[in-house]
C-alpha cells in the first residue's frame, strides 16, 4: 500500500506550514525516518550523510525572517538524478566501476541550493541513461508508488518516485528522448523538459549532450516552474547554453491544440480512453483540435535510438568502454557498443536529414498553439519489461523521441489511471 506522511510537501502547502510555524528540521527528519522506513525501494543510489541534512536544515531556521523571504526555495527538500554532479556524494550514472567524486556541483544545483533547497540525495536511474522503463540499474529497481509490479519509467526513475511517494518537494531528472517524461506518466507527477540549453549541462553524465537536457519533477506545474525558473540561466562555460526566448502565453479565451493523426496505443485501451478523455477537456476549456501528419515527428524518433546519434552515446564513454569493458550491464553496454558501427557520412547524412525533419516539425507552429500527445502509449509490468526489454522499451518513447531533436519543450502532466 502507498504510505506517505501527513506533511504535503508541494511548495504552496509547505510554505503556508513554514509561516505556521512548522520546522524544516522536523521535515528533513520526517523524511528521512520515512526513507528508513521503506528500506530497499529502489530510489535511492547515495544519500547525503544525516547529519549534513540536519545541520543544512538547522542553519536554515537560523537565518533572521528577512533573510528566509529572501530565499524562494527555504527549506524544500530535493533530490538530483545521479548523472547530475553535487558536491560531496558521489556520481555513478548508476553504474559502480565508473563512479567519481566531483569537485563542484552542476551549475543548476548550487543555485537550487543558494536559494534554500535542502538536497536529500542522488537517486537511481536507468544506467547511463540508456533506458525509458526504470528496470536496467545494479541498484535495483525503483518501486512505483502505485503498484510495485509495474514499472517506474525511466531513465529518471528514482527522481520520479522520490516525489511521488512524498519524499521531496521536487527532483531534477534529465531528458533525452523521454526521461523527465516517461516516469512522470507512470507516477501521476508533473515533469517539465525545458527547451535544450535553458539549464547548464556542466556536471552531467551525457547521453547525447547536442540534444539532451536537465528536467524537473514536482508535485505541481506551478512548482515545475518555479524551480525551472531559479535554474534556467545561461552559462557561458557550457557550449550548448542557449540565451532565454520570450516567453509566449496561450491565448486567453481559445486556442488551437494539435494530435498525431495516427495513434498507437499497442492494445491498451484503458490509456486510448484516458487520452480521448484529455482531448475533451482540452475542448471544455476553449481548444480547438487540429489534425497533425506525425510521420515527420516519427522519422525523428527512429533517428534518436536507430541513427548515429547512438555514436555521440558510444563516444561520451568510450575511454570507460575501453578501460572497464565489463563494468556496465551487458544490455547497457550492448547499446553503447552499438554506436561504433557508424561512421562520419552516416552522421552527416543524418544531421542534414534531421534539419530537413526539423523544418518541417518547427512549422507546426503555424497552426497550433500546443501539441497534445499521450506521455506514453501503454504501461508495462516489470516482468513484462525484463522477458522483452528492447521492444517495449522502445514503445515507452512513441510520443517523447522526438521533443529535443525538435528544439521543444515539453511538459507532462497526469491525467488519470
Amino acid at each position: 500500500m502507498r504510505r506517505s506522511f501527513s506533511q504535503p510537501l508541494d511548495l504552496t502547502r509547505l510554505r503556508a506550514a513554514y509561516s505556521a510555524g512548522l520546522s524544516p528540521v522536523r521535515v528533513v527528519t520526517q523524511i528521512l525516518e520515512e526513507i528508513e522506513h521503506r528500506g530497499e525501494d529502489g530510489v535511492w543510489i547515495s544519500l547525503a550523510p544525516h547529519q549534513e541534512i540536519v545541520a543544512r536544515a538547522q542553519a536554515l531556521e537560523a537565518l533572521p525572517p528577512s533573510s528566509r523571504t529572501e530565499l524562494p526555495l527555504w527549506g524544500v527538500p530535493f533530490s538530483i538524478k545521479d548523472c547530475i554532479d553535487i558536491e560531496g556524494l558521489p556520481t555513478t550514472s548508476a553504474c559502480p566501476e565508473f563512479s567519481y567524486e566531483p569537485k563542484r556541483s552542476n551549475p543548476g544545483v548550487e543555485q537550487l541550493i543558494a536559494a534554500g533547497a535542502i538536497a536529500i540525495g542522488k537517486t537511481n536511474m536507468d544506467q547511463f541513461a540508456t533506458g525509458l522503463n526504470g528496470t536496467r540499474s545494479p541498484y535495483g529497481i525503483a518501486r512505483n508508488p502505485f503498484n510495485p509490479a509495474y514499472i517506474p519509467g525511466g531513465s529518471s526513475s528514482g527522481a520520479a518516485v522520490s516525489v511521488s511517494a512524498g519524499l521531496v518537494s521536487f527532483a531534477l531528472g534529465t531528458d533525452t528522448g523521454g526521461s523527465g517524461r516517461v516516469p512522470v506518466a507512470l507516477t501521476n507527477v508533473i515533469g517539465l523538459k525545458p527547451t535544450p540549453g535553458q539549464i547548464s549541462g556542466r556536471g552531467t553524465v551525457p547521453a547525447c549532450r547536442s540534444i539532451e537536457t536537465i528536467s524537473v519533477f514536482a508535485l505541481t506545474a506551478p512548482d515545475a516552474l518555479a524551480v525551472f525558473d531559479i535554474i534556467k540561466r545561461f552559462d557561458p562555460l557550457d557550449p550548448f547554453s542557449r540565451r532565454p526566448e520570450q516567453d509566449h502565453d496561450l491565448p486567453a479565451s481559445a486556442f488551437r491544440f494539435g494530435i498525431p493523426d495516427e495513434l498507437e496505443f499497442f492494445g491498451d485501451g484503458n490509456a486510448a480512453a484516458l487520452f480521448e478523455e484529455g482531448l475533451r477537456a482540452l475542448t471544455e476549456i476553449g481548444g480547438h483540435p487540429h489534425r497533425i501528419d506525425y510521420a515527420p515527428f516519427r522519422e525523428l524518433n527512429d533517428l534518436l535510438f536507430q541513427g548515429p546519434w547512438l555514436a555521440e552515446r558510444y563516444g561520451s564513454l568510450a575511454d570507460f568502454l575501453d578501460r572497464s569493458p565489463d563494468g556496465p550491464l551487458p544490455l547497457t553496454r550492448d547499446i553503447l557498443l552499438s554506436g561504433r558501427r557508424f561512421t562520419a557520412a552516416d552522421l552527416f547524412a543524418a544531421q542534414q536529414r534531421l534539419r530537413a525533419l526539423k523544418r518541417q516539425a518547427v512549422s507546426i507552429w503555424q497552426e497550433v498553439d500546443v501539441f497534445v500527445v499521450p506521455a506514453t502509449p501503454a504501461t508495462y509490468r516489470v516482468d513484462e519489461m525484463l522477458a522483452d526489454p528492447i521492444v517495449l522499451n522502445a514503445r515507452l518513447g512513441t510520443y517523447t523521441n522526438f521533443v529535443n531533436f525538435a528544439g521543444f519543450a515539453g511538459v507532462a502532466i497526469p491525467n488519470g489511471f
